[in-house]
């Protein structure tokens, strides 16, 4: 599942019960059918904008009050559970475990790039620093023309305004973490 459909299922359950309503009561105040509503509370339907406006109308809330990252005391990812946010297969794969709506400061990465695979990545803009943690692999990290190798017993840390380049240049799958930080 991946952030939107998550935020939308615990913000339209959390809102449903604060009003005292049942699945019943706001698919007829909505139009959208009971099976509907759970299977978007269960985070297993995608629903449309069209969908997402009778919601919205029949509880009189705003669009941003379903789509915002709910605030919850912890939560757990599943990696195996995130639909990939880039992805070329047999080279890549770039999943969002916490994008920058969460708090607008910072923003978490997972990526796995398979042996001899390459992922070129854009600039991220002025004031944004990127931090790299190796979990598998090695990684050959370049950028502003200088290249660094990062194992799993090192951290790295660069200034990511720029486009850089991240390679496997082994023969086993590289998986990193990426943490974005806006300052």
């Amino acid at each position: 599942m991946d952030y939107l459909a998550h935020n939308i299922a615990i913000n339209l359950n959390r809102i449903r019960k604060s009003k005292g309503m049942s699945l019943d009561t706001v698919a007829e105040q909505s139009g959208v059918s009971k099976s509907m509503l759970a299977q978007i509370e269960k985070g297993t339907a995608n629903p449309s904008i069209g969908v997402l406006g009778k919601i919205v109308s029949g509880l009189r809330i705003t669009f941003d009050d379903l789509l915002q990252t709910p605030v919850l005391d912890s939560y757990l990812v599943h990696i195996n559970e995130l639909v990939p946010t880039k992805e070329m297969p047999g080279q890549y794969r770039v999943m969002t475990c916490f994008p920058i709506e969460d708090n607008y400061q910072v923003e978490i990465y997972r990526i796995e790039i398979e042996p001899g695979g390459t992922y070129i990545s854009g600039g991220h803009g002025e004031r944004t620093r990127e931090y790299i943690s190796v979990l598998t692999g090695k990684l050959t990290m370049e950028t502003k023309g200088k290249t660094e190798v990062v194992t799993v017993d090192d951290a790295y840390r660069f200034e990511s305004d720029q486009e850089h380049c991240y390679r496997n240049k082994e023969d086993v799958q590289l998986v990193f973490n990426c943490f974005f930080v806006t300052y």
